[in-house]
């Protein structure tokens, strides 16, 4: 079974974007537009992976829920991939401290994106993806 991914990215051609890269190589891949709906997938599709924004809409950023997904062992503790507009030191650092476990700022190179994902995927293949 492939891995999981869930893209919460609130700029649908974007997500579109990143869906259709991952899709190619081969992933299972879900979507959602805000860190809410996000957290309600995370629930449903138990992802591995995560490739979330920080800016998005509504009461929960993207630090928010990475924060939240790493501080809670019940909702599985995917990986996380931020990817923000947000390229300064102290955003990094942030982002990191929120348990992120790689940083890309946009506009980013699709491939590097890819490379990260693969790496992180790769790191936790010795426990099985379900």
């Amino acid at each position: 079974m492939s891995a999981r991914i869930l893209i919460v990215e609130d700029h649908a051609d974007l997500r579109h974007l990143i869906r259709m890269m991952l899709e190619f190589d081969g992933y299972e891949i879900y979507e959602a537009s805000d860190a809410s709906e996000g957290l309600e997938m995370v629930h449903r599709v138990r992802p591995h992976l995560l490739v979330l924004d920080i800016m998005l809409p509504g009461g929960m950023n993207g630090l928010d829920l990475c924060r939240l997904l790493k501080t809670s062992p019940a909702l599985g503790l995917p990986a996380v991939v931020l990817v923000t507009a947000h390229g300064q030191l102290r955003d990094i650092e942030a982002g990191l401290a929120a348990g992120a476990n790689a940083y890309l700022v946009k506009p980013f190179n699709f491939l590097e994106l890819l490379a990260r994902i693969r790496a992180l995927l790769n790191r936790t293949s010795d426990v099985a993806v379900q």
